[in-house]
């Protein structure tokens, strides 16, 4: 890359034990087709080679950032955006992948909406399974922009369906300098929801792509990472940091206000289940009775619970600790 020039995009793609995949995500990058792209690795303390694949890769558009500690992903996105050069930033999971014509797609949109974010449909891949895309396009086409509450409002914990903040945005990097966008390095889940959130509470308009270019991988055996108690309270935590920052509107609020009491219901259901699993009766009525709601969840069976609370784990890190 010839480096007085501004690429158009930046890929940052944090990294960790990673180096299964890590080739395939850096391809699909530097096969973007319309644009000229960056990809920022920033490995994160990998222990399998990671950051030994990624140094030697020979494409010069291809830079390594290693951090000195392992900090999360948040922390190693955050090196990367640092790092990057390009008029707009773009995550990668180092375990997913994107189509050649996704960058040039999704520029094209923002130019249409005059927006300084856009996000696109993703390709779901299962092992053994054909991919399915996770949003009807059609559907989609019906939101020209995406707006705080409605992003609020798929984001509610115990949902059966797929939800906005699996999408990966790009963000004009301009945006996140005025804003002081980061990603909350605190978090280990979640931390991609609160990030665009912010961004859009901040003014940014997020202009949306019907088309699917993020290919979203499931690994065999991911069901196992899994809602945890310490996660919850961070993203409570976490939303109480962004209210305290950021004033909602009516539609938002109300939005907002639904997203808590799910936060709230998920954690009394695990307390619920753990106080099942050590048999404290007295626990059990007594969580019950202050959050009737947590009850209906162990009516499910317990496969497709965990189902659920995995895909309520937005954007969980399938390749953090």
């Amino acid at each position: 890359m010839n480096q007085t020039m501004m690429p158009d995009v930046s890929f940052v793609v944090a990294a960790y034990n990673a180096r299964d995949t890590i080739g395939r995500a850096i391809d699909s990058a530097l096969a973007q087709v319309g644009v000229a792209v960056e990809v920022v690795v920033v490995d994160d303390r990998s222990t399998d080679g990671t950051a030994e694949l990624v140094r030697y890769f020979g494409d010069p558009r291809v830079r390594l950032v290693e951090l000195p500690v392992n900090g999360g992903p948040g922390a190693a996105r955050n090196a990367g955006i640092a790092a990057a050069a390009g008029r707009w930033i773009a995550v990668l999971d180092s375990d997913d992948e994107v189509l050649p014509g996704r960058s040039a797609a999704m520029i094209s949109c923002a130019g249409r909406m005059d927006a300084e974010i856009v996000v696109d449909n993703l390709k779901v891949m299962k092992p053994g399974e054909p991919a399915e895309t996770m949003f009807s396009p059609a559907e989609l086409a019906k939101l020209p922009a995406l707006t705080l509450a409605d992003f609020i409002s798929s984001n509610v914990i115990f949902r059966s369906t797929f939800n906005f903040g699996y999408m990966k945005p790009m963000f004009l990097r301009d945006l996140l300098t005025r804003k002081s966008l980061r990603f909350d390095e605190s978090l280990r889940i979640g931390e991609d929801y609160i990030l665009l959130a912010s961004a859009l509470a901040s003014g940014g308009r997020c202009a949306i792509e019907p088309s699917a270019g993020y290919i979203y991988h499931i690994r065999q055996g991911s069901i196992s990472r899994v809602l945890k108690p310490e996660h919850v309270e961070a993203m409570m935590a976490a939303d109480a940091r962004f209210l305290s920052q950021y004033p909602l509107d009516g539609a938002a609020r109300a939005a907002q206000t639904q997203r808590s009491r799910s936060l709230t219901e998920a954690a009394a259901f695990l307390a619920l289940v753990d106080a099942i699993k050590r048999r404290a009766l007295a626990d059990c009525f007594k969580l019950a009775a202050a959050h009737p709601g947590a009850l209906r969840h162990l009516k499910m069976p317990i496969a497709e619970r965990l189902r659920r609370v995995a895909r309520s784990a937005t954007q969980a890190r399938r390749t953090f600790p």
